[in-house]
């Protein structure tokens, strides 16, 4: 993985439990166009690189918590700006595998923490974070350092 992609994903490594970031047996990055249909390619890309991974028996999981992150950020990063699209820079997915863990990270522009609402069965909508929380081994987010404005959400999948 190059030194570029991981001085941009610095803030990612800080709240784990402590990992070599040159370690990483693999990696993968995707940029999400401004609309929704991005949803549905950042699970196919997902899906292409588990397969790819030999980690088929995590998608099901995995892509779950992909689409609920990438909606998260379109909805309240991307297109909640939509005045300004065609200046909004997009949001990126990605999956960094280690030997023990598989981290998704979805990076988006805007600098507001993300927010759990209540897991209300009868809404149409807030419940993206308490998904995460229940798929995922556990999930955080940090702000962007430096001149790049936004955040990065991640959640974290021990493998078998």
């Amino acid at each position: 993985m190059g030194t570029k992609v991981l001085t941009m994903l610095e803030p990612l490594w800080q709240g784990f439990p402590p990992v070599d970031p040159p370690a990483v047996s693999g990696s993968a990055s995707r940029t999400l166009p401004p609309r929704y249909e991005s949803v549905r390619s950042a699970r196919a890309f997902t899906r292409e690189t588990l397969q790819g991974w030999e980690l088929d028996e995590l998608f099901d999981s995995v892509a779950l918590v992909v689409s609920e992150l990438v909606t998260n950020a379109l909805r309240h990063a991307i297109l909640a700006t939509s005045e300004h699209a065609d200046t909004t820079p997009p949001a990126r997915l990605h999956l960094m595998r280690w030997s023990s863990r598989l981290i998704c990270a979805v990076r988006d522009p805007s600098n507001d923490s993300p927010v759990a609402g209540e897991a209300d069965s009868a809404a149409e909508s807030g419940r993206g974070l308490y998904l995460v929380d229940s798929f995922s081994d556990s999930w955080g987010w940090h702000p962007l350092a430096g001149a790049t404005h936004g955040k990065i959400v991640w959640a974290l999948f021990r493998l078998p």
